[in-house]
């Protein structure tokens, strides 16, 4: 299976910051080491033609001079230097190459070991987002799709970071190509949420049994509303901050119902023959190895989906 990172460029952030970007460091070399099957590869950066399928100009402009406000950068989260720039290109770069692999390649599962950049809008970004991954690649797969075969793809995203896919259902609000599906914390950041497809929010110290559970109906009903054909390719955002160890999730999800949340997700898109571009997603554990193992845990079992794709092509 073929994942694709872009943790050499570093945020230079201010002592004390609280995003752990040394997670997609640590992912990459426990994929490399425990995970044989895994092909990781540095992803390309996207470019401003591709991010402006999603993205305002003004907006992709003012991130590549560096002429965003203060008051834009405290949205973001970041401070603005080059490599903020670089990273946030190769990222959405990173879900491009994982789109095209399973989708286009064929291989049916691929992966971004970062992404899930869900809070940015068409016009600015917010919460440790910059640009949004998975919109500029929906809609780049969708151009690339209809100039090669004229026929629509339609896309649905599985959005199970524990916070709202705000960015992206602002986005698709009114694109009925695109399905999005967010399952997050009811009373977590964004403290104003859009409206997506289909939102399920979720209580506080919400446990395995009920998020499981809800998940299944979820699935259930997103299938269901796609009356105008299914989706050819799926994008779903893998968050571990639904953890229990997680210092901003708020739910009480153990590592073992993270591990089935990915199981039953992968296996519905895998027999429904929905190719899927993977993405990390949030993680903030109070320990960072928890969280990377989490991550691994999901790289394992995307793994062994696409070793099941692959035997199934050839059935």
């Amino acid at each position: 299976m073929r994942a694709f990172h872009s943790d050499q460029f570093v945020l230079p952030l201010p002592p004390g910051h609280t995003f752990p970007m040394s997670k997609y460091r640590l992912l990459r070399e426990a994929a490399e080491t425990s995970l044989p099957a895994v092909r990781v590869t540095e992803a390309l950066p996207a470019t401003d033609g591709e991010l402006a399928l999603a993205h305002d100009p003004a907006w992709i402009t003012a991130v590549d001079q560096g002429t965003l406000s203060a008051a834009q950068q405290r949205e973001i989260g970041f401070p603005w230097s080059v490599r903020m720039v670089e990273r946030s290109h190769r990222s959405v770069g990173a879900t491009i190459a994982a789109a095209r692999t399973a989708l286009v390649d064929g291989e049916g599962v691929a992966a971004n070991l970062a992404g899930g950049t869900h809070h940015a809008y068409a016009h600015k970004g917010s919460g440790y987002c910059v640009f949004n991954d998975v919109a500029v690649a929906s809609r780049l797969m969708q151009a690339e799709w209809h100039r090669r075969h004229r026929r629509l793809l339609r896309v649905i995203v599985i959005d199970l970071d524990v916070h709202q896919g705000n960015g992206t259902a602002a986005i698709f609000r009114d694109d009925p190509t695109v399905f999005t599906l967010s399952m997050h914390g009811a009373k977590n950041f964004p403290f104003r949420k859009e409206a997506s497809d289909l939102d399920v929010e979720l209580p506080d110290g919400c446990t395995d049994t009920p998020y499981l559970a809800a998940l299944d109906t979820a699935l259930a009903a997103a299938w269901e509303r796609h009356p105008d054909g299914p989706p050819a390719l799926a994008f779903y955002l893998a968050g571990a901050d639904p953890h229990e160890n997680d210092r901003l999730g708020r739910l009480k999800i153990t590592a073992d119902g993270l591990a089935e949340r990915d199981r039953r997700v992968l296996a519905w898109l895998r027999e429904r023959r929905v190719p899927v571009a993977l993405s990390m997603a949030g993680g903030y554990g109070r320990d960072l190895a928890t969280t990377v193992a989490v991550q691994r845990r999901t790289l394992e079992l995307a793994c062994e989906s696409w070793h099941a794709w692959a035997a199934e092509s050839r059935g």
